[in-house]
């Protein structure tokens, strides 16, 4: 039986989530101090993103899109089967948790893939890493395009309208950086390559930062007053049914493709988790930070749960 290795441990992300969440309970940015922390979470994701930029080389990304028997079903499946689900989730759970959190769930299923968690997992399950990689990272660069106008397209203007100054935050604070860092990559992406575990720890922080504003705005809003324990019973109990049909639709779409078996394990992860890399910086520029919180609650939970399910999962793919 193969070691997982740091993968049974608590990941270092979500230790950092646990920090931020407790931290915004506690000690909420607030008055004054908000539009100042919302500042700073805004030049965090844009370093998020022009470090993703410089990292993701751009021969991978051409390379990944001539896959199109194993890219164009994936990103079918996560923009639009789990979106779809999400969406259900949110309108039945409408009446069982407040609002705000249910329509969290149709954001969850709006969201791209992973990029490290799905490559980690795959790796250790025997899969092809190479098209995780790409497909991954293809599927964030679609998420800065389609997250945010397919989430208001599901749950309508009125709730979530997506209008010009939405586009145009997320062209400068996501879609810029990025193409920067690409422009960029040929002369300081190796700086990134050279230091990779400080890059990682630069993205774990700038996602850290984001749900702590987030955080702070919903725990001044009544956060804890307003979501109650039979709550949390459903919230979690909505996102495993979710995390269930994304994990098996996913294996048995790969299957009914005919994809190889180290493809069909690339598609699994690639295609079942969901990415708060994406969705923490995304939620604090779309939402006011009292609402972002709460939208977050559902992606908070899927994450860790996804980590949880992928450890044995990834181990019992590597030994068959």
């Amino acid at each position: 039986m193969p070691s997982l290795g740091p993968l049974t441990r608590v990941d270092p992300l979500v230790r950092l989530l646990l920090v931020a969440i407790v931290l915004a309970s506690l000690l909420p940015v607030a008055g004054t101090w908000r539009p100042v922390a919302q500042g700073v979470s805004n030049a965090a994701v844009f370093l998020l993103f022009l470090l993703n930029g410089l990292r993701l080389p751009r021969a991978d990304v051409l390379r990944g899109i001539g896959h199109i028997r194993f890219l164009v079903p994936l990103v079918l499946w996560c923009f639009g089967a789990l979106a779809l689900a999400g969406w259900g989730l949110s309108l039945a759970l409408a009446s069982w948790l407040p609002p705000v959190v249910a329509l969290g769930f149709c954001y969850l299923g709006t969201l791209p893939s992973t990029v490290q968690s799905a490559t980690a997992y795959c790796s250790l399950a025997g899969g092809n890493v190479a098209n995780s990689v790409v497909a991954a990272a293809l599927l964030n660069i679609l998420g800065v395009f389609v997250t945010a106008p397919l989430f208001s397209l599901l749950v309508g203007s009125e709730a979530a309208a997506f209008d010009f100054g939405a586009l145009e935050k997320v062209a400068l604070i996501l879609l810029l950086p990025f193409l920067l860092g690409q422009v960029a990559q040929g002369r300081f992406g190796h700086y990134v390559r050279e230091h990779r575990q400080l890059a990682t720890w630069m993205d774990r922080t700038a996602i850290a930062i984001a749900v702590y504003v987030a955080f702070s705005g919903a725990v001044e809003e009544g956060l804890w007053g307003r979501v109650s324990l039979g709550d949390w019973g459903t919230l979690i109990a909505g996102v495993s049914l979710l995390l269930a049909f994304a994990f098996g639709g996913a294996w048995a779409l790969a299957g009914s493709l005919a994809l190889r078996r180290e493809d069909r394990i690339a598609f699994l992860f690639s295609g079942a988790q969901k990415s708060i890399a994406m969705g923490a910086p995304l939620a604090s520029v779309l939402f006011p930070a009292g609402v972002a919180g709460l939208v977050l609650l559902p992606v908070l939970v899927y994450h860790l749960l996804q980590l949880v399910l992928s450890a044995p999962l990834a181990a019992r793919l590597r030994r068959e």
